[in-house]
């Protein structure tokens, strides 16, 4: 039931996603909002690397945190959304090798040797995949409103759209 629960928030938040994805500006996608950080491009192609990062983890008892922090650039909304796609679908697979009793047993996270972190897969699902997942994708929202792109509704009305107003007459 649990690992059931985790694929439905997973579809929905995909689902929220690719609603983000359609609106990223192309001629835009090397644009940073600060030196130190992603470019919009970046962190579009990380939002959809996600899913398969935290799908290969799961399938091993200790991962290796990453030492390589040379992020690639989306070169297009498509290539964004189809990245996400297959780490949507490369996810959902894992969760489906998975089971609730599964979800309990213990997932270690090292560098160069050393423990960074022991935690019940469950946890990985939930802070690596989703959590993470929501604080990148908050960050988009952030760089689109600054871009000036109008938001879609992700969790409610935005001072864009008001998925409850009614039509506007013509």
């Amino acid at each position: 039931m649990i690992v059931e629960a985790l694929a439905m928030e997973l579809d929905h938040a995909v689902k929220q996603t690719h609603t983000l994805l359609e609106r990223l500006p192309e001629d835009r996608l090397g644009w940073r909002p600060h030196p130190k950080a992603y470019s919009l491009g970046q962190l579009a192609l990380h939002l959809g690397q996600i899913p398969s990062i935290v799908s290969a983890f799961v399938a091993q008892d200790v991962s290796q945190f990453p030492t390589e922090r040379n992020q690639a650039e989306a070169g297009s909304r498509a290539e964004a959304a189809r990245t996400l796609d297959e780490g949507h679908a490369n996810a959902k697979a894992a969760l489906a090798r998975m089971s609730d009793a599964a979800l309990s047993t213990p997932w270690k996270l090292e560098r160069d040797g050393q423990e960074l972190m022991t935690v019940p897969r469950m946890v990985l699902f939930r802070e690596f995949l989703l959590n993470h997942f929501y604080h990148h994708r908050g960050q988009l929202t952030t760089y689109l409103r600054t871009l000036d792109v109008p938001l879609p509704s992700t969790y409610g009305p935005t001072a864009d759209v008001d998925p409850f107003a009614a039509p506007a007459a013509t």
